[in-house]
């Protein structure tokens, strides 16, 4: 009978793993579309909310070396910069080379991310302001989720306006229980302070679903009606902030209306009125 011996630490093997790989700790499916996941942080990992990270998984096999290379993407992080995990909100495109993928991970996998934060939609790219605007489509919403829950935005200004366009109603339900849960989580109310919470306003619009308020949220802004239903001025450089962050056609669109508002596009090495995502998966 052969005497079984201790496997010691030079005899086991390691475990094979992603390069620079995290563990999902949750999946949330909100729609047949959209889905969100929690993944834990490098220890050494800092970041600024607003910022975006690559993230992704491993790619096919190449058919000739039978190689892989990773296949990322740039994700914004819609956790904040105090939190121990780290949130990333993500559409699913059934054909897509990594969402066809990303969307069937579970807690316990593992995916690539590259702890190299970067992105402009920082508070360090505005110039101080009385009311910040935060402008979303979609998916967009996720860096304003890691702005909302950060005690600056509301140290910063007297009032923070997060709009946010969907096609449909169940698109909304991301951002819907991101505004009902910050007064509900005792930390974040300690840590962001009660009175200061009121300074949130919500306004989700519909572009096909019908919901309490339908349209594009350019064409409330041109026609007056965001104004008038907030019971706010129209945007002014001396007192408004903005953030932008959607899709091409919807960045390009708002530029052109602040802009006309008078307002000027500020980066992190020169602070102006508003600043627009660029990297964003739509």
């Amino acid at each position: 009978m052969t005497e079984q011996r201790p496997v010691t630490d030079a005899q086991a093997k390691p475990v094979k793993t992603l390069p620079d790989a995290q563990t999902v700790t949750s999946v949330t499916h909100w729609t047949d579309k959209l889905f969100s996941f929690r993944v834990t942080r490098p220890a050494s990992m800092r970041f600024r909310s607003g910022e975006f990270v690559m993230i992704g998984l491993m790619g096919e096999p190449d058919p000739k070396t039978g190689k892989q290379k990773p296949l990322l993407r740039a994700y914004s992080i819609a956790s904040p910069s105090w939190d121990d995990e780290l949130e990333f909100y993500s559409i699913k495109v059934q054909d897509g080379p990594l969402t066809s993928r990303l969307q069937h991970i579970e807690e316990g996998d593992e995916i690539i991310l590259r702890p190299k934060p970067v992105g402009t939609l920082v508070h360090d790219a505005l110039l101080p302001g009385k009311r910040l605007w935060l402008f979303a489509t979609g998916t967009g919403i996720a860096p304003f989720a890691s702005l909302l829950r950060d005690p600056q935005t509301y140290e910063d200004y007297d009032e923070i306006v997060l709009t946010h366009t969907c096609r449909e109603v169940g698109e909304l339900a991301y951002g819907a229980e991101l505004i009902k849960s910050i007064p509900e989580d005792e930390l974040l109310v300690e840590l962001l302070g009660a009175d200061n919470l009121k300074k949130l306003r919500y306004y989700p619009t519909t572009t096909r679903e019908e919901s309490p308020k339908m349209g594009r949220i350019t064409d409330l802004m041109r026609s007056g009606q965001v104004f008038e239903d907030l019971g706010v001025p129209q945007l002014s450089p001396e007192t408004d902030r903005a953030m932008v962050c959607g899709n091409l056609a919807f960045n390009l669109e708002i530029k052109e209306l602040l802009e006309g508002y008078g307002l000027e596009e500020g980066a992190n090495s020169d602070p102006k009125h508003y600043v627009v995502e660029k990297a964003f998966l739509d």
